[in-house]
């Protein structure tokens, strides 16, 4: 497996961006706005691909980026939700009733910005553990993550 850089992790977050404002924020009035996921809802089939396949695709970028445990739970709980909410809406005649809902719900900016905030809270290392602890360096990693009370972890993207 190639090696991860701290520019690769910074790719991540920003294509994450961009799936965030497309999915959910392509036409915005204030603090609402409506994306690809809520407009393409109301074409059958077509907006269950795009929901399931934006979903999937945060998920492997979670993946991609060392995500912690309980950050992929929470895109899962989110992207869950979006995914049943536009899968309720293929059955006929209850159609509308997930179609207003996928309009509501952001699940897939709300799996965007938990990821985007792991990311922000992660003090990322081009090394290995293994290697930081022989050279002496993990503990000033250590130190960097618990004098800076914006971050919550240490990961290491070559390992």
């Amino acid at each position: 497996m190639a090696r991860r850089t701290i520019g690769d992790i910074e790719k991540i977050w920003s294509n994450v961006e961009g799936v965030k404002k497309l999915s959910d924020r392509v036409v915005g009035v204030g603090p609402f706005g409506v994306g690809m996921d809520g407009l393409l809802t109301w074409v059958p089939i077509v907006g269950t691909v795009y929901t399931l396949g934006a979903a999937g695709w945060l998920i492997v970028q979670a993946a991609r980026a060392k995500a912690s445990p309980g950050t992929v739970t929470r895109m899962m709980g989110y992207l869950g939700i979006e995914a049943l909410v536009t899968t309720v809406g293929e059955v006929p005649f209850l159609d509308f009733v997930p179609s207003v809902a996928d309009v509501i719900f952001p699940g897939h900016l709300l799996a965007a910005r938990a990821l985007q905030k792991d990311i922000e809270s992660t003090h990322w290392v081009e090394a290995s553990e293994r290697d930081a602890k022989a050279s002496g360096e993990h503990e000033s990693h250590l130190d960097v993550v618990r004098r800076n009370p914006k971050l919550r972890r240490l990961v290491y993207l070559h390992d």
